[in-house]
């Protein structure tokens, strides 16, 4: 177990110091633990490694990225944020609403994919007010990765999570006769939207607005639309006995992004009468996600198989022992400060079978657990400029437009929304699922 966590750990080091190699690092990582694992020293073959990688996951990735793209060309999110920025009276609700719009969006798509929707909104309102654009983007982004976690689709880690829980689509809304994770991100939405309000409160200046852009296409908002009814009627779909079908039923919200992705995607081309459309999807594609993922699972599995996942699960009952609240605080505040400086996706997918070993070991059910984990992993990315994929690329986006950001801008906006909404969402889930 000792060389297993060994690897591990200088797997996550590497990953942590060169983040442009991480895909070739998990990879590389993976590769090891197969060899160990041929050459006797684990329970791990090659097709146990593959047989772990959940395909499911990186389909609905794939599939989402694609149609996301598709509705970026639309030009729909735009018409809509100038839509929603005429009914302000100032600059404050502007901003506040720019951001609550960019956390719907953003529970149904991805959160970088949002930030670069509703960015050059943010951008054009701050240059016609004459106001310093900074604040604008760090209130879009941070509410973007908000809301990330109130959907099955809304970030990678939700996608984690929903796969690896057996959770379906409705889960995150109602599960179990109790209202789902969906209602704590709102609830912590409500809450951070009082702190934007207060944050921007100087900002008084009347807004004018008109709806200037024009949508190009409106069906790849119906098959981003049709894609969430797929999966909610997928989820009710009853489990064949076995293979083929059951095969097919485990990939069927993957199948389903994918499959609406290619509809589109052959649309655009009959249409246009070009392969452009093809070639930009391929290239938005976030491969090196898809590929991290890839190799993270079967790092993971090798841990587990060498016992590692089931150590570091007791050594969380060392410390909380039988108090479930003490369990189920230290889960969510440690995602926090972790999801804080490092990836929040191969720390969700490390700590998923932690924090169910831990579960069984107690003889509750994980989904206290599951929810506070992913609460904490989600919203944590917010305190800190490179916490979270959407962050770093607002902040990206202010430098190319000659805007110096400067930690202290992100933090004064970064700390008090995710602590109100993390608090929010902490004592939510304690209350119903404890």
């Amino acid at each position: 177990m000792i060389l297993a966590l060994v690897l591990f750990v200088i797997t996550y080091a590497l990953m942590l110091a060169f983040q442009q190699y991480r895909p070739y690092i998990a990879l590389s990582s993976a590769a090891i633990f197969i060899i160990l694992g041929t050459a006797g020293v684990y329970d791990l073959s090659l097709m146990q490694a593959l047989a772990a990688v959940d395909y499911n996951v990186l389909l609905m990735i794939t599939g989402t990225m694609g149609l996301v793209t598709l509705f970026i060309e639309s030009r729909m999110p735009a018409r809509l944020a100038e839509q929603l920025t005429c009914a302000v009276p100032n600059v404050q609700w502007a901003v506040t609403a720019l951001a609550l719009f960019a956390g719907v969006v953003s529970a149904f798509v991805d959160n970088v994919a949002t930030v670069l929707m509703i960015a050059p909104i943010g951008l054009a309102i701050s240059r016609k007010l004459k106001i310093s654009p900074v604040p604008v983007l760090i209130a879009i982004a941070v509410s973007s990765n908000l809301q990330g976690a109130a959907t099955m689709v809304g970030d990678t880690t939700s996608m984690l999570l929903g796969s690896y829980a057996g959770m379906n689509f409705l889960d995150f809304f109602w599960m179990d006769g109790k209202p789902g994770i969906f209602w704590g991100v709102e609830l912590g939405a409500l809450v951070s939207c009082v702190v934007l309000l207060f944050l921007f409160r100087k900002e008084k200046q009347p807004i004018v607005a008109k709806v200037e852009t024009t949508v190009d296409d409106y069906v790849p908002t119906f098959l981003l639309l049709g894609t969430i009814a797929l999966l909610v009627v997928a989820s009710f779909l009853p489990a064949p006995q076995g293979g083929l079908l059951l095969t097919l039923y485990n990939l069927r919200a993957g199948l389903i992004c994918v499959t609406l992705c290619v509809i589109g995607l052959i649309r655009g081309v009959v249409k246009s009468g070009s392969t452009d459309i093809v070639k930009r999807v391929v290239r938005d594609l976030d491969k090196d996600t898809l590929l991290l993922l890839f190799g993270l699972f079967m790092v993971i599995e090798g841990i587990k198989t060498a016992g590692v996942i089931d150590a570091v699960a007791n050594l969380f009952y060392t410390f909380g022992g039988d108090n479930v609240f003490l369990l189920y605080t230290m889960i969510v505040f440690a995602s926090v400060i972790l999801s804080a400086f490092i990836d929040n996706i191969p720390y969700v997918a490390t700590m998923l079978p932690v924090v169910q070993s831990l579960a069984a070991m107690m003889g509750i059910s994980p989904n206290l657990f599951f929810f506070g984990l992913l609460t904490g992993a989600t919203l944590g990315g917010n305190l800190t400029p490179i916490g979270a994929s959407a962050n770093i690329a607002a902040i990206g986006i202010l430098r190319k437009n000659g805007e110096t950001v400067k930690t202290s801008d992100f933090l004064r906006i970064g700390i008090p929304f995710t602590l109100s909404a993390v608090l929010t969402g902490y004592a939510y889930i304690w209350i119903f699922w404890h």
